[in-house]
C-alpha cells in the first residue's frame, strides 16, 4: 500500500457524529452529512473551517448529498424517510415522502431538473422536484435495496441493486431495466457515472469494482484485499476511478488503463465512506470516524 505525504486528516466532529458523504457546493465549499447527529457541515477548502448546521431533528439520519440545480444542497434522511434541503446561507427544508418508512439513501441530480433518489425499504425510486413534488417508481424485483443512483451520460438514471445484485436503469418517464451481475452475492454499493457512457460501482460482498460499458460490457476489477468493502466510487476530471475501502482503511485510484494504487488513511478504523474531488483538484473523503481525508496523488 501507499501513504502519500500529501494526505491530510481534518477533524470535523466527534466520533459519534459520523462524516458520511461529501459533495462540492454550488458555493465551491466542501458539504458534508454527519449521519449520527441529524447534522450536515460546510468546510471551506481554503482555510479548513468548518461550519455545522443543525437539521431540527438528531435522529433523523442524513445520508448522501449532492449539489441540486437550485444552488442547494439535497439530501436523504434514511431514519426520518424525508428529503432534505439546505442553502448555502444554512436554511434548511424538509419534504416527507409518500410512503413513511422508504428508507431514502442514495440521491442524485438528474437530467430533467429534479432531484432522484432511491427508497431502499419501499424497493422503488424516487424523484422530488426543487418545490417538493415527489413522484415514485416501483422496482419490477421485491426487496432489491436499491442503494446509490447517479446520472448517466446516455441521459437515464443509473442505480445499484444491493440485495438483487444487479444494475438498474431507469428513464426520466420511468421505464426500468435490470442488468444482473455475473458474480454470486457482489453486493452493489456505490456507481458514478463516465462520460463515456460507462458506470463505475463498488462490489462490496466481492471486494471488487465493476465497470460496465456503454455497449453493455461488463469487466470486475478485484481488489488485492476481498475482505476490504469497497463502499463509494467517485470519477476525477481525468477519468480515474476512485473508491474507498470501509474495513480496510484505505482509499483507491483505478486508472482507466486499470493500474490500481491504494493509499492507507490517517488512524485506526476511519471508517471511510463518500468521497468526491475538491474543487483544488484533490480528492476529499469523508471519514464516519470524525474527520475529512485530503488526498493528493
Amino acid at each position: 500500500m501507499t501513504t502519500p505525504t500529501a494526505i491530510t486528516g481534518l477533524p470535523v466532529a466527534d466520533r459519534e457524529s459520523g462524516p458520511y458523504s461529501i459533495a462540492v457546493g454550488p458555493d465551491g465549499a466542501l458539504w458534508f452529512t454527519l449521519v449520527h447527529a441529524g447534522r450536515v457541515g460546510r468546510l471551506d477548502p481554503a482555510d479548513g473551517q468548518a461550519t455545522i448546521h443543525d437539521l431540527g431533528d438528531p435522529t433523523c439520519g442524513p445520508t448522501v448529498l449532492v449539489a441540486g440545480p437550485d444552488d442547494a444542497l439535497w439530501f436523504t434522511e434514511y431514519k426520518a424517510h424525508r428529503i432534505g434541503r439546505i442553502a448555502p446561507t444554512g436554511t434548511v427544508t424538509h419534504f416527507d415522502l409518500p410512503t413513511a418508512d422508504s428508507g431514502p439513501y442514495g440521491i442524485t441530480r438528474g437530467p430533467d431538473g429534479a432531484l432522484w433518489f432511491t427508497e431502499t425499504t419501499a424497493n422503488r425510486i424516487g424523484r422530488i422536484t426543487t418545490t417538493g413534488a415527489v413522484t415514485t417508481f416501483d422496482l419490477p424485483i421485491p426487496a432489491a435495496f436499491p442503494s446509490a443512483i447517479t446520472t448517466g451520460a446516455d441521459g437515464a438514471l443509473w442505480f445499484t441493486l444491493n440485495a438483487a445484485n444487479a444494475l438498474g436503469r431507469i428513464t426520466t418517464t420511468g421505464a426500468v431495466t435490470m442488468y444482473p451481475l455475473a458474480t454470486p452475492g457482489a453486493a452493489p454499493v456505490g456507481i458514478a457515472a463516465d462520460p463515456d457512457g460507462s458506470v463505475w460501482f463498488t462490489e462490496i460482498g466481492a471486494g471488487a469494482i465493476g465497470r460496465r460499458t456503454a455497449t453493455g460490457e461488463f469487466t470486475q476489477f478485484p481488489l488485492p484485499d476481498r475482505e476490504s468493502r469497497p463502499h463509494a466510487v467517485a470519477l476525477d476530471a481525468a477519468g480515474h476511478c476512485w473508491f474507498t475501502e470501509w474495513a480496510a482503511n484505505r482509499v483507491g485510484r483505478l486508472a482507466r488503463e486499470g493500474t490500481l494504487t491504494e493509499y492507507d488513511l490517517p488512524g485506526v478504523a476511519a471508517e471511510p465512506h463518500g468521497l468526491t474531488q475538491g474543487p483544488d483538484g484533490a480528492i476529499w473523503v469523508a471519514l464516519e470516524a470524525g474527520s475529512l481525508a485530503r488526498v493528493e496523488p
